[in-house]
């Protein structure tokens, strides 16, 4: 019997690219399984908790849950998780895999140190549009 994984994209919540990010993801996810939450939501904060290693993160964090194991993807490392779970054309992405980690988070990092300044910071949380809020997880 096959495992259904639980695949959450947790996003920095007020950053204007990571919330256009979301909206890409949910427009070419062929599935519509993968769900969301901002790090800054109650269920974004229980992650980190469980996950010490997040405790700094504040870009993108994938978490995926088989059965009970939780495993985590950040950084470019998790940017391409997400490429490969859209499939088709995204899978083109997966050719940064040849560039080492650590070259590939150095310039991940460098564009999120500048993320605001290019695309602009919510005030707060924008609400997901009603069509799509099932898929939020903490979107009351």
């Amino acid at each position: 019997m096959k495992s259904e994984v639980e695949t959450v994209l947790l996003y920095d919540g007020v950053c204007g690219f990571c919330n256009r990010s979301v909206q890409t993801i949910i427009r070419h996810d062929r599935r519509g399984k993968m769900r969301f939450a901002a790090l800054q939501s109650e269920y974004g904060k229980s992650v980190v908790s469980r996950h010490p290693e997040l405790q700094n993160v504040d870009s993108l964090v994938l978490v995926e849950r088989v059965n009970e194991e939780e495993k985590v993807s950040t950084h470019s490392t998790g940017a391409l998780r997400v490429a490969a779970y859209l499939g088709g054309a995204w899978k083109l992405f997966l050719i940064a895999h040849v560039v080492p980690r650590p070259v590939r988070d150095v310039l991940y990092n460098l564009f999120a140190r500048y993320r605001y300044r290019l695309f602009g910071k919510y005030e707060s949380c924008p609400l997901p549009s009603p069509e799509i809020r099932s898929r939020f997880l903490d979107s009351a």
